[in-house]
């Protein structure tokens, strides 16, 4: 048996918050069929919760299109006369001790192999900041700069950026929060919580606005 986080925007104030699905059980093994079992058995389990829930599994197992788009990995933005995955400028904007990162040079390479190529390059050095486009954020606030990233991508992409406000409940299958951080379904209820609000253009009009709203 298992439980994942549901992520819900909130409606009177920036953020969200975080319900525990109920238990259900878990299919294991690594077949993309097996990862979607589990997405529909949580999904289930959050309906059990609140029948009404609108969820969305954002993720490339999600069941539906529009949650396959969104992961990290295939969402995309234009920068420097390319199209760059948040996933890939998220993995290359690592600064480690010992001058090694950023690697700016690889924003537009594939998401995985951006991935791997930090992970080598940086074995044996601490992670010490994030750097891109001219500015660099700390390790804390946790999240900032991926959720930053997230919603940069989102108003590249207005019709995705549109199809999550018909939801109202985040999920991602592949997310466990004992030993992750960053999650594109909470950045994606973030997200929503900052159109509710009416705050997403004041948000996202500095980095210093950002990190005041997102530590709300």
């Amino acid at each position: 048996m298992a439980k994942r986080p549901c992520y819900r925007p909130l409606e009177k104030y920036v953020g969200y918050r975080t319900v525990d699905s109920a238990e259900f059980k878990w299919n294991p093994g690594f077949a993309f069929s097996q990862k979607q079992k589990n997405v529909v058995a949580l999904h289930d389990a959050i309906h059990r919760i609140d029948p009404a829930a609108k969820v969305l599994e954002i993720s490339s197992k999600s069941l539906q299109p529009l949650g396959v788009s969104l992961s990290a990995f295939n969402l995309k933005f234009p920068f420097g006369g390319a199209e760059c995955s948040v996933e890939s400028v998220f993995q290359a904007s690592k600064v480690f001790d010992g001058g090694v990162g950023p690697f700016p040079e690889l924003y537009s390479e594939d998401s995985r192999a951006v991935r791997h190529h930090v992970q080598e390059a940086s074995a044996g050095h601490r992670l010490l900041a994030f750097e891109f486009d001219g500015d660099r954020w700390a390790l804390e606030p946790k999240t900032a700069f991926f959720y930053q990233l997230y919603i940069k991508a989102l108003l590249a992409n207005p019709e995705l950026a549109a199809g999550l406000l018909e939801f109202d409940a985040f999920t991602d299958i592949e997310f466990n929060p004992n030993r992750q951080v960053n999650c594109q379904a909470a950045a994606a209820a973030f997200y929503v919580s900052l159109c509710r609000i009416g705050k997403l253009d004041e948000a996202m009009s500095s980095r210093e606005a950002f990190l005041r709203y997102h530590g709300r």
